[in-house]
């Protein structure tokens, strides 16, 4: 039978009726700009991630974007981050008018070297973009310990409820930056409608810096303390959202489950490699990511038997047309580009039948190239 990469319609079908009931309380209300389901939400997802604030805004880039500024990062400033991420972390930083500094990733969990960051700073480093890479945190305690009070923004798209052991401690997802970011684009964990984003944050000052930036500027209609941008998270998103979160813990630990599942089918196949999960991390599997040499043969077989796969990157950020200023060479992050050469991500999803699942390793293990 043939396998999607994602079915959100099979998860549509199990929560249809309390997410449409909350979609039409707002359509009744007539309210759909910020306003209560906003709110609500936030102090759902700030209780969620242990963090004081949270700012709902219009989508995972803008919260990247938000939090940039909110820290004054601006032209001539260089952000550090990873190359092997979605676009938006790298865009964010150069939308500002700062210059991204791309440093190399942990081979094994995909996210950024923390030893890499240290080498990396200059008199310019303004701020540290750390991504959770596929559902696991960043080492943020050791980017920490490398960066000293330079800001820390976490990238947490990925993420949401995800956790770290720190010093003995459970930390979310979020918590431990100076800002957090996540995003509610449809395929994620927690997928809205459409677009949505949100920022976290423990300060008081950085919370009021977003929520002016979101709204051109303004706390107080008509009057503008800085130029912001019109970033507001609809009302409408938020309602299908917080309908929705209640069962992220739940899908969160099938996608463990199913993962487990393939880990435990490919563990005599010496020709690849199942994903890495840090000890000190529990991943929420926003993608299973194998890595296999023969990486494209793989994925074209697996095509033919109707599995549904997706190739996150192929081409590391630092190698992009439009970072070509940068001045990066082939090779100077050699393991996001070997990574990009390597990975591909399968079915995840919590709504997998076993059958599914076996119709997955059925495919990967007769692949003929092994």
């Amino acid at each position: 039978m043939p396998v999607p990469l994602l079915d959100l319609k099979a998860q549509h079908a199990t929560i249809r009726d309390d997410v449409v009931a909350a979609a039409m309380a707002v359509i009744d209300a007539q309210a759909f700009i910020l306003g209560d389901p906003v709110g609500e939400l936030e102090c759902d997802v700030a209780g969620l991630s242990h963090t004081k604030y949270a700012v709902g805004c219009a989508n995972g880039t803008d919260a990247i974007l938000l939090a940039l500024r909110a820290l004054g990062v601006g032209r001539d400033d260089e952000v550090i981050t990873t190359p092997f991420t979605f676009f938006a972390t790298a865009g964010a930083i150069h939308n500002v008018g700062a210059r991204p500094v791309f440093v190399d990733i942990d081979p094994r969990t995909y996210n950024i070297d923390p030893a890499a960051v240290a080498a990396a700073i200059t008199p310019r480093t303004k701020a540290v973009i750390v991504v959770d890479l596929f559902g696991q945190m960043a080492a943020i305690e050791q980017v920490r310990a490398q960066v000293g009070t330079l800001p820390i923004i976490e990238d947490a798209a990925q993420s949401i409820g995800a956790r770290r052991q720190i010093d003995g401690q459970w930390v979310m997802a979020g918590e431990a930056a100076d800002i957090g970011t996540f995003s509610f684009f449809p395929s994620k964990n927690l997928g809205g409608w459409g677009d949505g984003g949100l920022a976290v944050t423990q300060q008081d000052a950085l919370f009021e810096a977003l929520m002016k930036l979101r709204t051109h500027g303004s706390r107080r209609t008509y009057y503008h303390e800085i130029v912001g941008y019109n970033s507001r998270l609809d009302a409408l998103q938020a309602a299908v959202l917080r309908a929705k979160l209640p069962h992220l813990a739940g899908w969160s630990a099938k996608r463990r489950e199913n993962a487990a599942y393939y880990t435990a089918a490919f563990a005599d196949l010496e020709w690849l490699t199942p994903p890495y999960i840090d000890p000190a991390n529990e991943s929420i599997f926003n993608q299973y990511t194998i890595r296999v040499a023969e990486r494209d043969a793989l994925q074209a077989h697996l095509k033919a038997a109707g599995i549904g796969t997706s190739v996150y990157y192929p081409l590391p950020l630092h190698r992009q047309p439009c970072f070509a200023y940068l001045g990066y060479a082939e090779g100077a992050c050699p393991e996001s580009e070997r990574a990009s050469q390597q990975v591909l991500s399968l079915p995840i999803f919590p709504e997998l039948t076993r059958a599914q699942l076996d119709e997955v390793v059925q495919a990967v293990r007769s692949f003929p190239g092994r």
